[in-house]
Order: structure tokens, then C-alpha cells, then sequence
């Protein structure tokens, strides 16, 4: 196979060009030399150290990968020592493939296993097998395995106690393996927990203490997610919260784990029953820079104003208001005030104007990223507001937003830095209205992805067989067949461009995003 590849590379026409003295016989001669050495055979790749060769592996994909390393048996040997993830199928007969997999891979540092809801999974013994033929293990993720049990995480915690992530989703087992984990895994950073099972069970033990190394506490989806309550206010370290669709009230909660963890940073509450009183106790967080309020329609201006007034160095907001109109320019208000460092903010169903936008605009100098979603007052003032006056901005989003061309015009003269504009769904803006602001400002990417257009309702003539609707129709009207051949047509100049800027020796590579 390598002499194979290396005749097709000799055939292959070069350029070679000679330096000064050097003649076209020299030329010739050299490539009769690489010639002859393909013919006899040579290897090239014998030359190449071992860490080269694990380094051109690790650069291709999973398949190459694998049909490359039956070359040879040195090729098969590196490839193996060299892999540092390992993704299996965990079903019950993976079970005694498991040592020979780990002699030949045996510097896995990253392991996945993934099990198909029709299937049965890999068991306890498959686990434990695991832990005692792969010793470098660091990070495991386990999907669906669902013929685990408490003893069998416990037996398998104590072979790999260098277990630095665990992250396990729709797995059976419960509260006493979690224990087992943060018992003998004690350098454990990363936990990630999602449809665990084994806690929807009656008289469940609660989970913890904290662990003195976790970073990172995500939870997702979980009945009886307040179980972790121990674990998380005992996390003095702790640095990332992520909860999403856990029962239960959280506000009382969120007060005791920021009584005795106030070094949060990152902060994430999706479809949560939280209010402003949680917020408030996120609030005690002086550090926090991340936050994430996600459907969360018992959260108001006041607990949105609480966070602005302590939380000082915010950098990342994203607030999703479920179009409940409980937080509005108030909240805002008080974030462009206050957050001064703030870099992304992201905005979606909430129905702000100019009042908010303008204090947020003026105050927040170092703003990059502004995403605004489904608002019904955000129209052209607010546009121009944001286009006179975000001198840092870089990236733009509106999507959803009664705007029209006459304010994505102003965006032709603000905003000097801007480098990117997305616009979805907004009916008022047109493609002569991007085309416009691609042509004045060149080097800006415009994306539109505007409404469809209707289909128009033509009157027969008299007489004239009139044929029914029918659902699989696909007549456009005239109006969409005079659109549809001019976007035809710029797409063939953009590929005909395409082909000139590729066939060209200029530094002109980049094609204009106008068409």
C-alpha cells in the first residue's frame, strides 16, 4: 500500500522550480533517483520517528485512521499506543473483547460507552473490566448502560480512583454509586449528570459532601435533582453550575449553596422553578461572568437589577423571557449601568426599546456579540440606536424582529468593527436591502434568511378547467419564479467567481458574499 502511494505521488505532475546554477539534467536526474527508489520499494516512513507518525494519525479522521494502521505492523502498533479516545459499543458481549482492546489501545485517556436503547448493555463485570486493563482512564461517559448497578459503579471507582470527568446519562444505577464515585474518586473536576434513573426510586439517599477538586456541576433533567443539593454546597471550588429541567423549587436551595459557595463564575438555569429570590442568592456570586436564564418566567426586573448590582464583571448574559413581559427595560437598564465588561449578550422574547438599548450601548464599550430574538419592539430606532453607538461590536443577530431595510441601512456608517450580520425572519428586510449594505461595506458578511413568500391567487378565464388544490403542489406564483431564476443567476456568477478566484494566481481568494 505505501509503495502504491508513493508511485501515484511520482506520477503526479510537480512544479520544480531550480534554483540559480542549477540545470534541468540535475532536475531529471533527481526525479529518475525518486523513481528507481518507489520501484525497489523503499519506505519512506521508516525514516519518520515514532511521535511524527502518532502526530500524521492523530490528524486524520476515525476511518482513515483505522485503514491506515493496517499497513503494517509498525503503523499498527503506533496508531494504537498513540490513541487517546476510544468511543465503543457498549453492549453485553463487548464484555470479552475488552481486555484485548486495552492491550493493544493502551493509553486511553478518554472512554465512551454508548449503548442502544434496543439493546442489553454492558454489566457490571464489562465495567469492571474496564477498570482493570485501563489504567490511564481520565474521562468516561456512559449513555444509556442501563445494566449497571451501585455496586458495580463502586467496584469500578475503586479500580480508576485518577478519574478526573464522569459524565453519565439514562444510566439505571443510583444515590450509592454517585456516593461510591465521589468517595474514591477524589480528584474528580467534571460532573455531569442526566436522566439518572436510579434516583427516581423511594428513599434515596442524599448526595455528598462536596468534593474538594469539582469545577464543574452539570444537571440535567432530573426528578429528584435536589439530592445533589449536599454535593454542590460542599464544592467549595466549584466554578460552573448548569441545572436544566430539574423539579422542584430551587430558590431555597440556591440560597444555601451560595452561602457556602460564593466563588460561582458560571451560572446556568434552564426551565427552572426559580425566582427572583434565587436570583438574589445567585447575586451573593461577586465573581460571576456567565449567566444563563433560560425560561425562567417567575425571574423579574428585580432580581435581574440584583444581579446587575453585584455582579459587576459580567461578560456572557443570555435571557430567554418566554414572552412573559416580566423583565423588560428595567432589568436592562440596570445591566448597562452596571456591566460594563459585558462582551455577549443575548436577548430572546423580550419587547425592549431604545430606553434600555441606549444605556446598554453607551455603557458597555467592549460589547462584541448582540443577538436579539423575537421581540416585537425591536424595529429600526432600535437598530440605529445599536449602529450609532456600539463602536465594539463585531457580531450581529436579529432574528424574529419587526425590522425593516431602513434600519439594516444604518449599519452601512456604525459600527466600525462589525464584521458579521445574521437576519431571520424579519419580514421588513429584503434582499436589495443586504445587497445594499454588502456593497458599501465589503468585507462584511451579511446572512439572510427571510420569510416565504405567499403564493398569489390567479382568476381564470372563463371556462378554463381549474385543476384542485393539492397538498404536494409545488406551482410557485410569478412573483417566486422571478425571485427564484435571479437567485438562480447570482449563484451561477458566485460560482463562476468562485472558479476564476480558485484558477488565479492573485491574492484575491476571498469571493463577495453578495451573491
Amino acid at each position: 500500500m505505501w509503495a502504491d502511494l508513493q508511485r501515484k505521488l511520482c506520477n503526479k505532475p510537480y512544479r520544480i522550480s531550480m534554483g540559480q546554477g542549477a540545470s534541468s539534467s540535475s532536475v531529471i536526474h533527481a526525479g529518475k533517483r525518486e523513481e528507481n527508489d518507489v520501484n525497489s520499494g523503499r519506505d519512506y516512513s521508516l525514516s519518520l520517528p515514532d511521535e511524527c507518525l502518532a502526530c500524521i494519525f492523530y490528524s486524520l479522521s476515525s476511518g482513515d485512521r483505522q485503514r491506515s494502521s493496517l499497513v503494517c505492523k509498525r503503523w499498527f502498533l503506533v496508531e494504537g499506543s498513540s490513541r487517546q479516545r476510544l468511543s465503543l459499543d457498549a453492549r453485553s458481549d463487548v464484555s470479552a473483547a475488552i481486555p484485548g482492546l486495552f492491550r493493544r489501545f493502551d493509553h486511553v485517556t478518554k472512554l465512551a460507552l454508548r449503548c442502544d436503547r434496543k439493546t442489553v448493555s454492558i454489566k457490571d463485570e464489562g465495567l469492571i473490566k474496564v477498570g482493570i486493563h485501563c489504567k490511564s482512564l481520565r474521562k468516561l461517559k456512559l449513555k444509556a448502560c442501563r445494566e449497571l448497578s451501585d455496586a458495580g459503579i463502586e467496584d469500578f471507582a475503586k479500580l480508576c480512583t485518577g478519574l478526573k470527568k464522569l459524565s453519565c446519562g439514562s444510566c439505571t444505577f443510583g444515590a450509592k454509586g454517585m456516593n461510591a464515585i465521589l468517595k474514591y474518586c477524589v480528584g474528580l473536576e467534571e460532573l455531569s449528570v442526566k436522566r439518572l434513573r436510579g434516583l427516581a426510586e423511594g428513599n434515596i439517599e442524599v448526595i455528598g459532601p462536596g468534593c474538594a477538586k469539582l469545577r464543574s456541576i452539570c444537571l440535567k433533567e432530573l426528578f429528584n435533582g435536589q439530592y445533589f443539593g449536599p454535593l454542590i454546597a460542599g464544592s467549595k471550588n466549584l466554578h460552573t453550575l448548569k441545572l436544566f429541567r430539574c423539579s422542584g423549587d430551587w430558590d431555597k436551595l440556591l440560597e444555601v449553596i451560595t452561602d457556602h459557595v460564593s466563588g460561582l463564575v458560571e451560572v446556568h438555569l434552564e426551565r427552572l422553578q426559580v425566582s427572583d429570590r434565587g436570583l438574589m442568592a445567585v447575586s451573593r456570586c461577586a465573581g460571576l461572568e456567565v449567566l444563563h436564564l433560560v425560561k425562567t418566567p417567575e425571574c423579574t426586573n428585580a432580581g435581574l437589577a440584583a444581579i446587575a448590582n453585584s455582579c459587576k464583571n459580567l461578560r456572557k448574559l443570555h435571557i430567554d423571557g418566554w414572552k412573559t413581559n416580566r423583565i423588560g427595560d428595567e432589568g436592562l437598564i440596570a445591566v448597562g449601568r452596571k456591566c460594563q465588561n459585558l462582551q455577549e449578550l443575548v436577548l430572546i422574547g423580550l419587547n425592549l426599546t431604545a430606553t434600555s438599548l441606549s444605556p446598554l450601548a453607551s455603557n458597555c464599550q467592549v460589547l462584541e456579540r448582540l443577538a436579539l430574538c423575537g421581540s416585537e419592539t425591536i424595529g429600526d430606532p432600535e437598530i440605529s440606536c445599536i449602529a450609532a453607538k456600539c463602536l465594539s461590536l463585531k457580531k450581529l443577530c436579529i432574528k424574529g424582529c419587526p425590522v425593516s431595510d431602513h434600519g439594516i441601512e444604518s449599519l452601512v456608517s456604525g459600527c466600525p468593527k462589525l464584521v458579521k450580520v445574521k437576519v431571520k425572519k424579519c419580514r421588513g428586510v429584503t434582499w436589495e436591502g443586504a445587497d445594499r449594505l454588502r456593497a458599501n461595506r465589503g468585507s462584511l458578511t451579511v446572512n439572510l434568511d427571510t420569510m416565504p413568500l405567499p403564493n398569489l391567487i390567479v382568476d381564470a378565464p372563463a371556462g378554463a378547467g381549474v385543476a384542485e388544490p393539492s397538498a404536494r403542489s409545488t406551482r410557485k406564483s410569478p412573483i417566486a419564479k422571478a425571485k427564484f431564476s435571479l437567485f438562480a443567476g447570482r449563484s451561477l456568477v458566485a460560482c463562476a467567481f468562485l472558479r476564476l478566484s480558485n484558477g488565479s494566481n492573485g491574492d484575491h481568494r476571498r469571493v463577495s458574499a453578495s451573491a
